[in-house]
């Protein structure tokens, strides 16, 4: 029998998070695969280097309107659609807005793994177009998107979700039955982290006090944009002066965030992942105030016996237990953060008791396996 020929379709390459974290792992699932995106920049996305990759007409566009999400907007629908697949057995495309819209063959399978149905579209629009003239004059424009979106959202044969919030919005705005997937976490990738960091935690202490990283401090890991909240991270912090914030990751806006912040709060940018690893084991706590899909980053700061103070909502209801591995807040407030840190205070040393005990077991639910054995057994059963 002929091998199948697989194609792996994803919306854009400029980034590096917990979602390329899942392209890399389909990569080394079927290494045969060839990647689809509309565009890639290979300054922001190097870890896209290796992959056997081909973009759309867009890479062509000036950088000026690639990096720019609304200037490139009605560009993506064209884009994929134009994605020539009409040699593929089976397409895997995976999506938080447009990749799901490519054409196949009908007998090519396509199984669409949904990060979650297009947040600008569907989900807070309010946080994406804060404008009122821009969301008046935008407004034909998205109303033709959403009809679109909700369209194209019928293309896949399966549709998989990435947690059980996404499967709930996906019944909501695309009104179709999806199965749930968690994505897969690399656990013997993170012990591998966790050993050499505990081999060279000399060179990092002497790299922390250079970053003027104090003996005590809680961590923000995310990309710096306006719907992952770090800013109310920052304004919380504030009042306690006392304490030290520090926060990892990059985003268009760190300039405004950095001006906000007071001197106790520490921009990192970029780190390795072995300096990762040593901000997870070492601080007091991680607080994720952003509504997360999914929230990959809380499993990683469970795994190095690190808490979690997260907001109630999404993801995290997921991978967080409360009293356990970390605690939630109720309101996207300041003073709910604030009182949640207060409370963390009593709780600590039982959480950090529990997770150093428990901690690397409740990953184990999220393993690279797991997710694995679950995509081959759709591919094997559609």
């Amino acid at each position: 029998m002929t091998e199948k020929k697989y194609a792996i379709v994803y919306d854009w390459m400029d980034k590096w998070g917990g979602v390329e974290r899942i392209l890399l792992n389909l990569h080394q699932m079927f290494p045969n695969a060839v990647f689809y995106t509309s565009h890639v920049d290979l300054e922001k996305a190097p870890w896209a280097k290796s992959l056997p990759l081909r973009a759309t007409f867009m890479q062509k566009l000036p950088k000026f309107i690639t990096r720019n999400r609304i200037l490139s907007l009605l560009f993506y629908p064209f884009a994929f659609e134009s994605i020539d697949l009409s040699e593929y057995d089976v397409v895997l495309s995976v999506t938080s807005s447009f990749a799901k819209a490519v054409i196949t063959k009908p007998d090519t399978l396509h199984i669409s793994y949904i990060l979650t149905p297009t947040r600008f579209l569907w989900v807070k629009q309010e946080e994406y177009i804060k404008n009122r003239f821009l969301a008046f004059i935008s407004a034909p424009v998205l109303t033709w998107l959403r009809e679109w979106d909700f369209y194209a959202s019928k293309r896949p044969d399966v549709l998989v979700a990435l947690s059980e919030v996404v499967q709930q919005r996906i019944t909501k705005y695309y009104q179709r039955q999806s199965t749930l997937v968690y994505p897969p976490f690399d656990t013997k990738y993170w012990e591998t982290l966790q050993t050499a960091h505990t081999l060279h935690t000399q060179a990092l202490r002497e790299w922390a006090h250079s970053c003027g990283i104090q003996s005590s401090f809680y961590l923000v890991v995310s990309r710096l944009e306006s719907y992952k909240k770090v800013d109310l991270a920052i304004k919380a912090m504030k009042s306690l002066p006392q304490e030290q914030l520090i926060i990892v990751g990059t985003g268009s806006k760190s300039a405004q965030l950095r001006k906000l912040a007071g001197k106790n709060c520490t921009f990192l940018g970029a780190v390795t992942e072995e300096q990762l690893a040593y901000l997870y084991a070492n601080a007091n706590a991680f607080i994720m105030p952003q509504e997360e899909d999914f929230g990959y980053v809380a499993l990683e700061a469970v795994f190095f016996g690190c808490p979690v103070i997260a907001y109630r909502q999404g993801g995290a209801i997921e991978t967080v237990q409360a009293g356990k591995t970390g605690i939630f807040f109720e309101k996207q407030t300041e003073e709910d953060l604030l009182k949640a840190l207060a409370h963390f205070h009593t709780v600590s040393y039982n959480v950090k008791k529990y997770l150093k005990m428990e901690g690397k077991e409740r990953v184990q639910r999220f393993k690279k396996n797991v997710f694995e054995d679950k995509i081959r057994h759709l591919i094997s059963i559609s």
